[in-house]
């Protein structure tokens, strides 16, 4: 489980211009934007435009001069009118906009994570990235939905504020701007303490998401080794985490505005004592008094809003450069910038001297100059101990790895030349542990061919020795079959699984351990189905279980990374070896077992 430390990288969260990351998303809906933006300057206008209109009504009166009262008021009235659907209009607009780019966000995180290689994917938790994709995206919501709009109104309301309060009173003003430093220093030294802490809570948030999510995972392996105690109090210690977190982000946060809020109000009554004495004395009348006291709520309001929202938008600035790094992320893996044309695939394979090593083991090679070919249309087997390398050779032929050397070679091309989307849609792959999507039966299977037919289906279910139990689910092939599979047994899940690559039907198939969770009556009955399949196909069995190779047209032996030993089953027995030695435990554990 990862975990934030002290020694994360962040000095990227201390620039608030990271939010300019999010132009590209915006500039797509310029007019809306625009729109937002002269909502937002009505509402700013009218906003410093109402203190006027009190001014007038309250000198009206002092001067006795009914006749404009009601002229004032009714000034007054519009104004507030104007003020009211400004305002209205600037949050459909700002909330629109702000749910429509986090879409596009969230949509193009997913877009570009779901293409990343399984190499990425080992440095990173998926719990982390779910949480990035979520949690982060809910913070830039927040902002674009609101916190932007309201800063931006509070500095036009801050900057037409002192304008105004200058033009009220040059002498009061110019003591207000005496606070101004006094605000700006605890700004900006918690504002930095406050960019720290953001990007920390964010950590610990999506190392909870990710623990959860690891955990949740694996609920039944979890509760088979009585673990629930362990993983609730893991989960619960790195919530704590955050929370605490979370809670001294709080607390710094509340220092500032108390401490913003106390010193602009402080100032502002001193101010309004020099102003009292000055009406007095009659150098201003009652109405700019009581205008130039709304001017200077509304600036020192405005300045206790954006000392507030300097610190959402430093969160929002954390939580963009997060997602800016999956937008970014490097993979190992990448298509060519001009893909080689594959043409029509008659599956040739060939790897050429591979050497690979994962890139968490890497002084530990899974293949170790490993060569063989395999003739269009020929089946090959590969067999050896666990951690022989046979699944590697799939991984590889799939790309989603690279070699350190040599090359992976479909039809005479190198496939790290070609575009992944391009080759692997002519190979079906069955894997070791089959993935089952919370779906119905018959989307799980049609995931091979997503335009398949009910007919063509059913015809795969039935070639895979899944038709008799799928049909007398509750809804037959229409029946939920829950997350990941869990209302299916392990042997049914591989049947579903088969199927899916029998309706892929691709010139070549790869079978890794496709048989390895049926009993011995289904499969017989998926055996065959598979030799039905295989033929005019390339295909690579992997195998742990002899009996299923038996038929294939040759054998590759794999011991620590490398080919000990090739031939048919009949070849490879009698020249004894690894090969014949397996054979001899399987087959005799068999005889021993009837």
């Amino acid at each position: 489980m990862r975990q934030p430390s002290q020694s994360d990288d962040r000095a990227r969260s201390k620039r608030i211009g990271a939010l300019a990351a999010l132009w590209p998303f915006l500039a797509r809906y310029r007019l809306m934007l625009g729109a937002a933006l002269a909502a937002l300057v009505l509402t700013a206008a009218t906003a410093l435009a109402l203190p006027i209109a009190v001014r007038r009504v309250v000198d009206a009166f002092e001067t006795s001069a009914e006749r404009l009262l009601d002229a004032y008021f009714l000034a007054a009235l519009g104004i507030a009118t104007l003020m009211a659907i400004g305002t209205g209009l600037r949050y459909y607009l700002v909330t629109r906009l702000g749910e429509r780019v986090v879409a596009d966000i969230r949509k193009a995180v997913f877009d570009r994570v779901i293409g990343l290689s399984p190499a990425f994917y080992e440095r990173l938790m998926t719990g982390e990235v779910l949480s990035r994709i979520t949690t982060d995206t809910t913070l830039i919501l927040s902002v674009i939905g609101s916190s932007v709009s309201v800063a931006l109104r509070n500095v036009l309301i801050l900057a037409g504020g002192l304008v105004l309060l200058l033009v009220t009173s040059g002498k009061l003003t110019a003591l207000v701007l005496l606070i101004v430093p006094a605000v700006i220093v605890p700004i900006v030294v918690l504002g930095r303490r406050l960019r720290r802490l953001g990007r920390e809570n964010q950590d610990w948030i999506a190392a909870s998401s990710g623990n959860a999510a690891e955990a949740l995972g694996a609920v039944q392996t979890v509760q088979a080794f009585t673990h629930e105690r362990r993983s609730r109090a893991r989960f619960a210690q790195v919530t704590e985490n955050a929370f605490d977190s979370a809670r001294i982000r709080i607390a710094v946060r509340a220092m500032m505005t108390v401490l913003v809020i106390l010193l602009v109000f402080v100032g502002i009554v001193g101010v309004l004592w020099i102003g009292a004495r000055d009406v007095r004395s009659e150098a201003m009348t009652v109405g700019e008094l009581v205008q130039f006291v709304i001017y200077a709520v509304m600036v020192a309001g405005a300045v206790g809003a954006l000392s507030e929202i300097w610190g959402e938008l430093q969160r929002a600035a954390g939580a963009t450069e997060r997602l800016v790094e999956l937008l970014q992320a490097a993979d190992s893996v990448a298509d060519p910038e001009t893909p080689v044309a594959l043409g029509p695939v008659r599956g040739e394979i060939a790897f050429d001297r591979v050497r690979f090593a994962y890139p968490s083991r890497a002084d530990s090679p899974a293949l170790d100059g490993v060569s063989f070919s395999v003739r269009p249309g020929e089946t090959v087997a590969l067999v050896g101990p666990s951690g022989a390398g046979k699944t590697t050779i799939i991984q590889l032929l799939l790309r989603f790895y690279d070699p350190q050397s040599g090359a992976v070679r479909l039809d005479g091309h190198d496939v790290a030349e070609l575009a992944r989307s391009e080759f692997r849609r002519h190979i079906a792959l069955v894997p070791q542990d089959p993935v089952i999507f919370a779906a119905s039966a018959r989307e799980n299977i049609r995931f091979g061919r997503p335009e398949a037919t009910d007919e063509e289906v059913e015809a795969a279910a039935r070639a895979a020795a899944a038709h008799d139990f799928l049909s007398v689910l509750p809804q037959g092939y229409d029946t939920y079959v829950g997350e990941r599979g869990v209302m299916l047994s392990g042997g049914q899940k591989q049947r579903v699984a088969i199927a899916r690559a029998i309706l892929r039907d691709a010139p070549v198939l790869l079978l890794d351990e496709a048989t390895s969770a049926l009993d011995a009556e289904s499969e017989v009955l998926v055996q065959e189905a598979v030799d039905r399949l295989a033929r005019g196909r390339t295909t690579l069995v992997v195998a742990h279980r002899l009996a299923t190779v038996k038929k294939a047209d040759r054998i590759l032996v794999f011991e620590a990374g490398r080919i000990v030993a090739q031939g048919t089953h009949e070849e490879l027995v009698s020249e004894g070896g690894l090969y014949a030695r397996l054979a001899r435990l399987q087959f005799t554990a068999g005889l021993a077992a009837e």
